[in-house]
């Protein structure tokens, strides 16, 4: 009986030894198996539910920065790749341990084992020893996700490079300036600060950068464009400086800055209400306020003008009068008219405080006939009369001295305040035309002012490389005139080939937004298609080791 038992033990060992190779072949093969489908359901778990609060949670945006989500590629790609990592490489190591333990207790837990020790040494060795093949898979697998996420980054970095330079292309044709309007502020912007249209948060740097190419996601989870051309100009602007509002379509459209240069009592104010009363009436051109204080401020100056009792401009530093101008097939601009009360010319330190003037390509000179000392000393009794009949108040200040001021000032800009156009308006001329000493203003503007004492400022603007304009403005007023004059200082006079911009309102942004506990849905995608191409190429490369493999052992 011993015997026989020996010799069945031999035959077990014999068929057991035998097998060896197929059994830890399965059970290696099992393992690397059961060792994957942990990996990708972790995988699957982490990247392919829609919320922020799964297995690899996200965090809203911080306080410090932009109230926006950073792109996907930047850091929660790399948090949601230690997530999957930390959850399935334990639960692989509990179930390799778990089938040792349960292929023990089933093999040789009894007396049986003295038969079943070869089936339980090649399961327990295929178990253990893959975890070679299970490292190598591990880097695979590893290297395929960072090529993913690589191949993703290099073109995120792509879109985000050919939308920064188209927009900077876009800037540049369009010569787009962008400037606040406020007193205290006057700022040249390089960037405005958009508003969030769903929760209001300020978007400080709403530009293809780290928080997205083509969208950046709100905290609140709105969707908002990243340049002019997506669509940025339809959100509510505002100073990144001061924070109050900009114009609608600031960015797509050109601010053109228009300060009116003239001392006290020079006629800046009536001309500034003749000239938006040209600009609002003009068939053919579109012109709107963009604020609705500027549209009551401008009623007011029209009663005052028709009672021909125009209010003196108060000391402040003034707020831009803003005005929408669309002219048809040429162009755009958001107009900035600047009217400060003229003691503000008449000091080098009071003109510096001005910073606007450093902004524009366009200036608009006011000269009152009646400051200039060789038209006082020329007028005869009858002119004083009917002067004094028609209460005139000839300004306090010489309109030489305040242009030189003012030309000093523009000297320190990086261009040398070389503007490219200039008018030179000589205001009361409905009684400059009857005294006998402006004879010849009306027919030429520019030599009569060189007559009267002006030359040196005729000859400097001659010479400064601008076009300069002269012209002369009374009441009642020529608004055909005016128009024209004020359409080729803004640069659009018909023909002059100016790029057409945006001519329809703007429509406000309306954002696509999603609930909290959802992540953007550049997020959801990004995750979804890793998934994806990793699990797909993880196979075709786990195939073809294989196929590699078959054909070297053949």
């Amino acid at each position: 009986m011993p015997f026989l038992a020996f010799v069945v033990w031999v035959a077990a060992m014999w068929l057991g030894f035998v097998a060896f190779p197929v059994v830890f072949a399965l059970a290696l093969a099992a393992t690397v198996l059961a060792a994957a489908g942990i990996y990708f359901r972790q995988a699957g778990r982490v990247l392919l539910p829609d919320v922020t609060d799964g297995h690899s949670p996200i965090g809203l945006p911080g306080q410090g920065g932009d109230p926006a989500y950073r792109h996907y590629l930047v850091t929660q790609v790399w948090r949601d790749w230690w997530a999957i990592t930390r959850g399935a490489y334990p639960k692989i190591v509990i179930t390799a341990a778990d089938a040792v333990r349960a292929t023990t207790k089933a093999l040789i837990g009894d007396a049986r084992g003295v038969f079943l020790f070869p089936i339980w040494l090649a399961v327990c060795a295929g178990v253990i020893l893959a975890a070679l093949p299970l490292a190598a898979l591990g880097l695979l697998i590893t290297g395929v996700y960072a090529l993913t996420v690589a191949a993703g980054m290099l073109a995120w970095l792509a879109c985000v490079t050919v939308l920064r330079a188209v927009e900077q292309v876009f800037t540049l044709v369009r010569r787009i300036l962008q400037a606040c309007p406020y007193p205290g502020c006057y700022a040249r912007i390089t960037l405005p600060a958009y508003a969030c249209p769903a929760c209001g948060e300020r978007h400080r740097a709403l530009t293809p950068n780290l928080n997205g190419a083509v969208r950046h996601a709100c905290r609140c989870g709105a969707r908002l464009p990243t340049t002019i051309l997506l669509g940025r100009h339809r959100l509510q602007a505002h100073c990144p400086e001061c924070d109050r509002l900009l114009p609608a379509r600031i960015g797509r459209v050109r601010v053109e800055p228009l300060p009116f240069v003239g001392g006290p009592d020079a006629g800046k104010t009536t001309f500034m209400a003749l000239a938006v009363d040209a600009l609002l009436g003009a068939s053919g051109l579109r012109a709107e306020f963009v604020d609705q204080g500027d549209e009551l401020t401008f009623h007011q100056l029209k009663r005052q003008l028709a009672d021909g009792r125009m209010i003196k401009t108060g000391t402040q530093l003034p707020k831009a009068v803003m005005l929408d101008v669309t002219l048809p097939r040429e162009g755009s601009r958001i107009l900035y008219l600047f009217d400060p009360s003229g003691e503000h010319y008449t000091g080098a330190s009071e003109v510096e405080a001005m910073s606007y003037l450093a902004h524009g390509e366009a200036l608009l000179i006011l000269v009152d006939p009646f400051a200039l000392p060789a038209v006082q000393d020329s007028l005869v009794s009858g002119d004083r009369e009917l002067l004094a009949a028609n209460g005139l108040r000839p300004s306090r200040e010489d309109p030489a001295d305040t242009v030189h001021r003012v030309r000093n000032e523009l000297a320190g800009r990086a261009d040398g305040g070389r503007q490219r156009r200039i008018a030179v308006v000589v205001t009361k001329a409905d009684l400059l035309r009857q005294t006998a000493t402006g004879g010849g203003a009306q027919d030429d503007p520019a030599g009569w002012l060189a007559g009267m004492g002006m030359g040196n400022l005729t000859r400097a603007l001659a010479a400064s490389g601008a076009k300069v304009r002269y012209f002369l403005s009374g009441i009642p007023a020529d608004a055909a005139e005016i128009l024209d004059l004020l359409t080729w200082l803004i640069g659009l006079r018909p023909g002059a080939k100016q790029p057409a911009g945006e001519t329809r309102p703007r429509r406000p942004w309306i954002p696509r937004s999603r609930p909290p506990e959802r992540p953007p849905l550049s997020y959801t995608v990004a995750r979804r298609l890793i998934f994806g191409v990793t699990v797909v190429l993880s196979l075709a490369a786990v195939v073809l080791l294989a196929l590699a493999g078959w054909a070297w052992l053949r």
